[in-house]
């Protein structure tokens, strides 16, 4: 018999637990992280599913998580094509799915509230949270992260960097790196339709956090 937990009894346990989701570069690791220390919220950040152990990861079962032990070296996985990376962002977002819903499980017995950036996707919110308690934060215009990736001064971005430099044509790599932000599949997420609350990021040159964090936090309705 394969096990099948039904969304109601996933929605109760995880009760207590906030998502946001959307576009990257649009601000979520940030508000996280800030909604964590106002509001006494346990912060989950994003990649929060690497938790679970690799060596248990089944390269059947999780083929998208189980890449990088299996891929030839950087220079492969840097030069996937727009719509190879998109599939495997795809695959690795589903795998991603009942391990995050278990960790957060985990972490809502404790009673604290939980605030999560999150990549379970908007059709999979819909099943196991409500209205309140999910935020997709947006860019205007989306694909910001194409021309501002690496402004961020972070050790992932440092380190894809790096890599990027070490292969053989560094500027087609790079160039190839950029072009995954701009690529829409058929398939892609409607993140402007998805029936939760948004919010849009449009200001790219002024701090915004403060007005940015009121907002989610009154429609979270930590206030």
């Amino acid at each position: 018999m394969k096990i099948q937990i039904n969304d109601n009894i996933i929605k109760h346990y995880l009760s207590n637990v906030y998502f946001i989701n959307g576009h990257s570069y649009a601000g979520k690791s940030t508000m996280v992280k800030m909604l964590a220390e106002r509001y006494d919220m346990v912060p989950c950040g994003e990649n929060y599913h690497d938790v679970f152990p690799r060596e248990k990861l089944s390269r059947w079962k999780q083929p998208g998580l189980s890449y990088f032990d299996t891929m030839s070296g950087w220079e492969e996985w840097l030069n996937m094509t727009p719509e190879e990376h998109w599939n495997w962002v795809h695959h690795v977002s589903q795998e991603c799915v009942e391990i995050e819903i278990m960790e957060l499980v985990k972490l809502s017995v404790k009673g604290k509230n939980i605030i999560v950036d999150t990549n379970i996707p908007p059709d999979v919110l819909r099943e196991i949270s409500d209205y309140g308690h999910v935020a997709i934060m947006l860019c205007d215009p989306p694909d910001i992260c194409a021309t501002r990736f690496f402004e961020r001064d972070d050790p992932d971005k440092k380190f894809m960097m790096d890599q990027i430099k070490l292969c053989r044509d560094p500027e087609a790599t790079l160039k190839n790196f950029n072009s995954w932000a701009l690529y829409h599949p058929p398939m892609d997420t409607d993140w402007q339709h998805t029936g939760f609350f948004t919010y849009t990021r449009s200001d790219f040159e002024n701090d915004t956090k403060e007005e940015t964090l009121a907002a989610l936090a009154k429609h979270f309705n930590l206030e």
